[in-house]
């Protein structure tokens, strides 16, 4: 591995200089901050990121049933391209090499999700599937072969269809016991060996995006969000995040009293965590970049810590945000060890308390047409300001910017609010939409690099400021499907052909790699 990597390198930047891509002005250094392995702590965690779904194929292999995923790809025009994951990157087949990619990166952790229908096709109903079984004890196994500590998301969007058609999923009470069994299962069989649980991923943006605009499975919505069949924008959204608050904490204390003490883990969730700017100086857009923050962030994490909603958004939401029981806030309360957070982006936010928002450019890909609901708290998020300036370069993925401040600003924001809980960078990344034939676009994996050099010297300070960060996991390993954008968006370190499914190393992979191995002279020459 360290000798094709070598002989790459050698290839790239023959490419690289020959075409004149790094030569920057006058030959001034391309990247503008730097960042060295040796300004994080002692046991940080670097790593990579994947899901289930996204990478797994095999999606009727085996014993596995289908997930909600599996259906809603296949429905005409669900996804961009008509893609799905039927065969995704191959990963049940070659989980081998792409662990042997992982160990010649240099990293020390890894991130990646159960699929629920492969372990439980039928739920709770019928007993675990032990080819699947099989397979994620081969990963583990594997992985500490390598050196490698697994980091296990429990649930990561997929889950068997059946649980959808029998109780309509997460919008069901009945869905927080499916989920401690399913929890339970991967503590028994899995916990000897893992340090690290996140029990589920982003519920606050797995709402919004099934929920409120119903572009993920099921597809609920309602105007003036989108024209789905079924839902309620202003509603379910808040039930799908009530019901996993409460399935996240029954799962912890059964992990807490069974098992932490013997295995010694940590357990958490995993929050999406967008920031914000004011895009004025007003003193009502000020305040709502603050409430923007309490209505997608808070309102995942103040339960875990605090033990209730903020009441930020009780005031706005009155009867519609659901309550918890005395019980039942005993038992959300301090029901995380460590918080987990995907932050990619910063937007701009503008009040519309105050005023009557609409969105003021045409394609802005936040807008939801909804700003003036009290789901979204009242507020319009965009990428550009009035003038159309935008907040940072943008990515391949619409709605995503560059804007490394806003790493710091974001672990600032949860580490006050928190009380300095440790916090895991789970997911990062540079997505970009590079379909070129035979290969990947240099041009934008270069913009890739410098995306990361530049997010963790942001992250770098926040943690020489008295952040308790303890990991950071580039999104992704590798090029995948990338939920309703199918392949069309790459955020990997390596590039998968599509047609063979071989992985090659992009410039990023062997950036990393440098920089996880401390060979400055090399990283310097990228």
């Amino acid at each position: 591995m360290k000798f094709s990597y070598f002989i790459f390198h050698l290839l790239i930047l023959q490419h690289v200089y020959s075409n004149g891509i790094i030569n920057c002005q006058l030959g001034e250094n391309c990247f503008e901050e730097e960042v060295k392995k040796s300004e994080f702590p002692d046991g940080f965690l670097f790593g990579t990121s994947t899901s289930a779904y996204q990478i797994e194929g095999g999606y009727i292999e085996d014993g596995k049933s289908l997930s909600n995923w599996d259906v809603y790809s296949h429905t005409n025009g669900s996804i961009k391209n008509g893609g799905n994951g039927d065969i995704a990157d191959d990963h049940y087949h070659r989980y081998l090499e792409d662990i042997d990619i992982m160990e010649s990166l240099g990293v020390n952790a890894y991130r990646f999700s159960i699929s629920w229908s492969r372990v439980l096709p039928n739920g709770s109903l019928r007993p675990m599937n032990p080819a699947g079984m099989k397979f994620y004890n081969n990963i583990i196994d594997n992985l500490l072969l390598k050196g490698i500590t697994p980091f296990v998301t429990i649930h990561h969007n997929d889950y068997p269809q059946e649980l959808e058609e029998r109780y309509g999923a997460w919008l069901s009470p009945f869905m927080q016991e499916e989920f401690v069994h399913f929890a339970s299962t991967c503590f028994k069989n899995f916990g000897n060996r893992v340090k690290y649980w996140a029990t589920i991923n982003e519920p606050n943006l797995f709402s919004e995006l099934a929920y409120m605009k119903g572009i993920f499975p099921p597809s609920h919505c309602s105007p003036p969000f989108g024209k789905c069949c079924y839902g309620n924008s202003d509603i379910e959204p808040l039930l799908i995040v009530h019901n996993s608050i409460l399935a996240h904490a029954k799962a912890v204390k059964i992990y807490r009293d069974q098992f932490q003490v013997e295995q010694r883990g940590m357990i958490g969730m995993v929050a999406s965590a967008y920031m914000y700017k004011p895009m004025t100086d007003d003193e009502v857009d000020k305040k709502a970049a603050t409430r923007a923050l309490t209505f997608h962030v808070a309102w995942l994490l103040d339960p875990l810590v605090h033990g209730d909603y903020p009441i930020e958004m009780r005031h706005y939401h009155g009867k519609k945000l659901p309550r918890f029981s005395f019980e039942e806030k005993l038992l959300i309360k301090k029901s995380i060890d460590f918080i987990g957070i995907n932050h990619y982006s910063t937007l701009f936010v503008k009040d519309c308390l105050h005023s009557n928002c609409t969105c003021m450019h045409e394609n802005n890909p936040t807008c939801s047409h909804g700003e003036n609901h009290a789901i979204v708290g009242f507020l319009l998020t965009s990428g550009q300001n009035k003038d159309g300036e935008f907040i940072g370069d943008p990515m391949g993925l619409p709605g995503l910017y560059v804007v490394p401040q806003g790493m710091e600003d974001i672990i600032d924001y949860i580490k006050k609010r928190y009380n300095n809980m440790p916090i895991f960078v789970t997911e990062n990344g540079y997505g970009s939409n590079d379909n070129q034939e035979g290969g990947y676009d240099l041009d934008k994996d270069i913009n890739r690099i410098k995306f990361h050099k530049a997010y963790l010297a942001s992250l770098a300070r926040s943690i020489r400021n008295g952040a308790d960060v303890r990991g950071y996991f580039i999104w992704s390993l590798m090029d995948n499907f990338e939920w309703n954008f199918g392949y069309t968006i790459k955020f990997g370190l390596y590039y998968v052909d599509p047609l063979t499914l071989d992985r090659s190393p992009k410039l990023s992979a062997h950036w990393y790699h440098n920089f996880l191995t401390n060979d400055i002279q090399a990283e310097k020459s990228i």
